[in-house]
């Protein structure tokens, strides 16, 4: 296995990463977080739609590029590195399970227009009373009709078409202005991430019926997967942050990064964000390449990621001190973000049970 990314892929983050930079710096992220209720621009998102990233994990088929997780995984990071409030994830999720278990008309229909980006998706996933195990859903369909309410739909409030897991592992798609459908913005932890309650009330939903329940898990494990990999470009920002400031802030006449108790803070921090970026870089690679340790490799990278993404975030404001803990600061936005997606699509804690049960401990 070469553990270095290709030509190719760096070419890729590359790109990202000057992309990203060149459109959300700090101060328009804190403006469409805090200032604006659809979160993005449609300029910004027909821009990210122009350069592929939607197709990036759609087969050539259903007119995406075929490239792999490795690739999604390379630009989601750059996406929590420049914390980017984009639709991005959301509708590449739905791609992902439209692409999974969707027939033929449902593909030509819907994940080409989700991959060229004319239409924006997400997954609703999280029922009104969730089960610490994200793949526990109640919502029970009556047919085709679906009577629930599903909450923390990520970028619900502007998507166009929704992918509504229910019970027995079934998935539907769900117009967004079909009859009895609601959509609600609702709170949330991180503001950079707009989320939605949906409710439905006797809506006509489209089950997806030409995939296999494997298929289906491996869409559920490249979610994660990419996640952890916005969780790891948190990570590498809030750590690069604490690093300038403890090289800049003086202390008795002498930079604070300096002192021991503030250069180890920065060497752990360094440890965990390299440590995550490894075994998601191992995940992606696995699902694309060798599929039976998928699973697990994805469970172990959602876990390590998930709390290495909140805690260098966290160990960072403490470096910071006082102006870290202020809400002019921007640290307090990738905090958040890191927080807010360690509970996405399970929680550490469950996704270490995972790697214990898949590793027959």
């Amino acid at each position: 296995m070469n553990f270095e990314l290709t030509d190719d892929q760096v070419s890729i983050r590359r790109t990202a990463k000057e992309f990203l930079a060149a459109r959300y710096k700090p101060a328009e992220v804190r403006r469409l977080a805090l200032q604006d209720e659809r979160g993005f621009t449609d300029e910004q998102w027909s821009a990210i739609a122009e350069l592929g990233w939607p197709a990036l994990v759609v087969g050539e088929a259903d007119g995406g590029l075929g490239l792999g997780v490795l690739e999604l995984c390379v630009v989601q990071e750059q996406m929590g590195y420049a914390l980017a409030p984009a639709p991005f994830l959301s509708t590449v999720s739905a791609a992902l399970l439209v692409a999974a278990a969707g027939d033929a008309g449902q593909k030509e229909r819907v994940l080409s227009a989700l991959a060229d980006g004319s239409r924006r998706g997400t997954v609703a996933l999280f029922d009104e009373n969730p089960s610490r195990d994200p793949s526990d859903i109640a919502l029970e369909p009556d047919g085709s009709k679906l009577t629930g309410t599903k909450i923390a739909v990520i970028d619900g409030a502007t998507a166009e078409v929704f992918l509504v897991a229910a019970k027995g592992g079934r998935h539907f798609i769900v117009e967004a202005g079909a009859p009895g459908v609601t959509v609600t913005a609702a709170a949330s932890l991180d503001p950079s991430r707009k989320l939605a309650t949906l409710n439905l009330d006797g809506v006509e939903g489209e089950e997806l019926t030409g995939g296999d329940e494997a298929a289906v898990a491996r869409a559920y494990h490249v979610i994660a997967t990419a996640t952890a990999a916005e969780s790891v470009g948190v990570a590498q920002r809030t750590m690069e942050m604490a690093v300038q400031y403890a090289g800049e802030r003086e202390q008795f006449g002498r930079p604070i990064g300096t002192y021991q108790a503030v250069s180890h803070q920065c060497a752990q921090m360094l440890l965990e964000t390299e440590g995550a970026r490894s075994v998601v870089l191992y995940a992606a690679w696995a699902l694309d390449h060798e599929p039976e340790t998928g699973p697990l490799a994805a469970a172990m990278a959602k876990a390590y990621a998930s709390d290495a993404g909140w805690r260098v975030p966290a160990a960072s404001l403490q470096v910071h001190g006082g102006i870290g803990f202020t809400w002019e600061h921007d640290l307090h936005l990738w905090l958040k973000r890191g927080k807010a997606n360690a509970y996405l699509w399970g929680d550490a804690r469950w996704q270490r049970e995972r790697v214990a049960e898949l590793a027959g401990v």
